[in-house]
């Protein structure tokens, strides 16, 4: 590894924040079916940035978060194709919409999950993440994603506010 381990977990970690707090901002902007193209594209760097930092750490063989950052990584492609390649036309709309919300899922799932192992009084909760303190807050965030997702797939129409890729 060219850097330490502590400076490049601090790199992965500050990259996930941005990716948090971008896409809260970017999701607020769907459901008032605003573009918000920079906050936009700073959720979609600093997400695709978070999951592929992920695949640096030091690991044995493939874990669960390889997994999730592999489908973070797909979806992420699919986001940015339909609001770079394909300006948002057609079903690249709901898939933009869909993409964005499941994108910023996977880093609150994630948050949640770093959050029990971390926080001391959450470990004590839940101290191998299979308790039911762990499931019902993974089950809230899940429950909120969803609604977020119909919602800004309802309410997203930018019209003419789509910003020309060429």
């Amino acid at each position: 590894m060219i850097i330490d381990l502590a400076t490049y977990t601090t790199i992965h970690t500050v990259l996930s924040l941005v990716a948090l707090a971008s896409g809260i901002i970017v999701v607020i902007g769907l459901i008032g079916s605003k573009t918000l193209p920079m906050w936009n594209a700073l959720f979609l760097v600093t997400a695709v940035a978070t999951s592929a930092t992920g695949f640096g750490f030091p690991f044995t063989g493939f874990l669960p978060s390889h997994g999730v950052a592999a489908v973070a990584l797909v979806v992420l492609v699919l986001t940015i194709l339909a609001y770079y390649v394909f300006g948002l036309s057609g079903v690249w709309r709901p898939i933009y919409v869909v993409g964005v919300v499941v994108s910023l899922y996977f880093d609150v799932f994630v948050a949640i999950a770093q959050a029990f192992m971390k926080i001391p009084a959450l470990t004590a909760l839940a101290p191998t993440s299979s308790e039911p303190p762990f499931a019902a807050a993974q089950g809230v965030a899940l429950v909120i994603f969803v609604v977020l997702a119909v919602w800004a797939a309802v309410r997203f129409h930018p019209g003419a506010s789509m910003p020309s890729v060429h």
